[in-house]
């Protein structure tokens, strides 16, 4: 059974808070896991189900995410960064593991260059480091659509933004996922009081990749379809950082965590315990179904040897 901790925080006045569920006996340095500009604290539990075995487990409302209070007008990665630093210092540990995704790896790379002696590994996945143009005017497309109050287009024009819709390339579970991502967006939309502060900065206060976190052990993970960031330019990001490695996980897009959610969180665990990464399942393409034509003629051949 893992003990759940709850802990309210401020940095600069501004109130967050950050959840920890304690390993009975961990084999690495807790795991902080920061997702992207929408997602909060309990938005996690395929990474919880998979590292709770080997490492306390830590999610966050950052400031400006969830429950935490808004930010303050200005740029927002200096007080962001601060706030880890004070969720780092009440663990009350030397060193974490850090897992940033999507809006969440630009923090978390930023966070690693401003204070690598507290990182002991950082993950990176979903790396958006380089937006186009078209990009962006979609996201304030969408934006514009949230301050309006109209929440159905806002989360139909994100999850569009984030996904692969091209048919001819495949992604597993993409109808599911596409459904999921959509339903998540509208609940942010309508629930999470700070949704369009938080979507705004996300747009204006991008994250600055330039540099390398001094010593830090870094993997850099991306879906095999990320049309958010393509494979082949995170392929470049990750190559800028020494010794760092970068994977590319086969059949998915940019919601790699949700389409390959036990896969990714397993890759996550052997990286953060110095397991080989050759072997991951993440690594392996995912077996696809059968089209319509080939289950038809399977069921008519079932059916003809019951028949017999």
């Amino acid at each position: 059974m893992h003990e759940e901790t709850v802990r309210s925080l401020s940095v600069d006045g501004v109130g967050f808070a950050y959840r920890r569920l304690g390993a009975p006996s961990p084999a690495t340095e807790p795991v902080v896991v920061l997702g992207g500009a929408l997602q909060g604290m309990f938005g996690w539990p395929q990474m919880e189900d998979r590292l709770g075995p080997v490492a306390d487990v830590v999610t966050a409302d950052l400031p400006g995410m969830g429950s935490a209070d808004p930010l303050p007008p200005g740029p927002a990665h200096g007080l962001l960064c601060a706030a880890l630093e004070r969720i780092i210092d009440d663990l009350d540990v030397p060193r974490i593991n850090l897992f940033g995704f999507s809006y969440g790896a630009g923090l978390a790379y930023g966070c690693a260059r401003r204070v690598p002696g507290r990182i002991a590994r950082l993950a990176l996945g979903g790396v958006p480091a380089h937006l186009s143009t078209g990009q962006l005017e979609l996201w304030r497309r969408a934006a514009d659509h949230l301050v309006r109050g109209d929440a159905g287009t806002f989360a139909t024009l994100v999850t569009e933004a984030l996904m692969c819709l091209d048919e001819d390339r495949y992604v597993t579970r993409r109808a599911l996922a596409r459904r999921y991502v959509r339903r998540s967006m509208l609940h942010a939309a309508r629930h999470s009081p700070h949704a369009a502060t938080a979507l705004g900065r996300a747009l204006t206060d991008r994250p600055d990749f330039s540099g390398v976190p001094a010593g830090v052990r870094t993997l850099v993970f991306s879906g095999e379809h990320d049309t958010v960031t393509s494979a082949e330019r995170q392929r470049a990001f990750a190559a800028r950082i020494p010794g760092s490695r970068f994977l590319t996980v086969p059949d998915t897009d940019h919601w790699v965590v949700l389409e390959r959610a036990d896969d990714i969180a397993e890759l996550a665990a052997r990286f953060f315990t110095d397991a080989p990464l050759e072997c991951a399942p993440a690594l392996a393409p995912v077996p696809r179904p059968a089209p319509p034509s080939a289950r038809a003629v399977g069921a008519a051949d079932q059916h003809s040897l019951a028949v017999i």
